[in-house]
């Protein structure tokens, strides 16, 4: 039944979202903790550990930019408090206020709801870390039905692990909490086309659990998914941004902006303040935004809705005989701050910026570029999502072959 698979999959997104939310939010509490933010305070003679002043925290976050204004870090932060992420000290307020109030991570104080949703995704995460520390990890780069997929797994091979390292008593549990990891979205068939069984077919974890969030891309997230469909792009031009920036810091000073072709800075407009009335229109697909954590205090964060294509091809024209196009192969060695480039497209996705001192740049990865293939992996059909979650989720030297228009 078509309206059945479209609520179970409305469902199983709802549930990645949540996810994101709560790796994004314990990130950010351990954040807080490293700087001094959390502590115990003295309020009206009572000792409230564990917590910090809104008013502080909002000038944290605008400092670190986090947010580009108070008003957003207000949003974000309501934003974890309607998933339960934080709260008021005494549970009197509902509403997340930019004033001297105390507040607190209720898994700093124990509130934390553990219900069955949260208890599978904190046992994923804590399989995913164990997986992935193995020297020899059975996360590796497999084949199914002649299409490579990175980190990936067979069924039975992960239930041997579970009962090797005492996870499940039996092949039984082991198969019923597999079952669990991918009802919750945790694990999928690498072309998802299939439950869980204990066989040869291959899996592979749909959450990079240790990828650093940003708060404001979660938010526009939720946001777009409420007021536009989460199926309809919100792009003019039907195309959409990586989720994020793959350089996981911003370039220096006077390269503070991705180069986008002949446009450069001319249609990259600073996000302020006064923006903020906007939030609703300015989505994160849209955006470049910089990651949690890795910002100078000099960087801003910027937006290039535009595309720089002159106009939109298909998959059919690219692959026509005789086509305009070029091919190369590019190998992207990603130093400790990332690869620097971003794509945009629902399919074929194609190079939307590259920063100038990263990487890509280095490698030969340019604008207006299309993705062919990543690391043996065809990829012209896929989305920006699942091509971007591949660059991420793989190795960190990334071999692409692109298609250029022939000048």
């Amino acid at each position: 039944d078509e309206s059945t698979g479209l609520f179970v999959k409305e469902k199983a997104m709802a549930r990645q979202r949540k996810a994101e939310v709560m790796i994004a939010g314990e990130q950010l509490r351990l954040r807080l903790h490293d700087g001094k933010l959390i502590k115990d305070r003295r309020y009206h003679l009572r000792t409230y550990p564990n917590c910090f002043v809104a008013q502080e925290l909002i000038d944290w976050l605008v400092s670190h930019k986090v947010a580009p204004d108070r008003a957003t870090a207000v949003c974000l932060m309501q934003h974890l408090m309607d998933h339960d992420i934080i709260h008021h000290v005494c549970d009197k307020r509902p509403v997340f206020k930019d004033a001297k109030l105390l507040y607190r991570f209720r898994k700093d104080d124990g509130t934390f709801p553990f219900n069955t949703e949260v208890k599978i995704f904190m046992r994923g995460q804590r399989l995913y870390e164990h997986l992935i520390g193995d020297k020899n990890s059975i996360l590796q780069l497999r084949e199914e039905h002649g299409v490579a997929y990175q980190r990936s797994f067979p069924g039975c091979q992960l239930i041997d692990w579970l009962l090797q390292n005492g996870e499940a008593e039996s092949r039984r549990r082991g198969l019923e909490l597999c079952r669990a990891l991918q009802e919750h979205g945790i694990i999928q068939h690498v072309a998802k086309k299939h439950d869980f069984f204990d066989s040869g077919l291959l899996y592979q974890f749909c959450i990079n659990f240790r990828r650093r969030r940003r708060l404001s891309e979660l938010l526009n997230e939720s946001e777009q998914d409420t007021d536009e469909g989460v199926a309809v792009p919100i792009q003019e031009d039907n195309h959409s941004d990586s989720p994020f920036v793959v350089r996981k810091n911003p370039p220096q000073e006077g390269n503070s902006a991705f180069q986008s072709g002949k446009q450069k800075n001319k249609d990259v407009k600073q996000v302020t303040s006064g923006r903020r009335g906007s939030l609703n229109s300015l989505q994160i697909n849209s955006a470049v935004f910089l990651p949690l954590g890795h910002l100078s205090s000099t960087s801003v964060v910027r937006c290039n809705p535009k595309s720089v294509l002159t106009r939109n091809f298909t998959c059919e024209e690219l692959l026509a005989p005789g086509a305009p196009f070029i091919k190369r192969v590019l190998t992207v060695l990603g130093d400790a701050l990332g690869w620097g480039f971003v794509v945009r497209g629902m399919a074929p996705c194609y190079v939307q910026a590259v920063d100038p001192g990263s990487p890509a740049a280095a490698a030969g990865v340019k604008v207006r570029q299309f993705v062919c293939q990543v690391n043996g992996q065809c990829v012209l059909y896929l989305d920006y999502r699942t091509i971007t979650r591949l660059v991420m989720t793989g190795p960190r030297t990334v071999v692409l072959e692109m298609m250029e228009p022939l000048e």
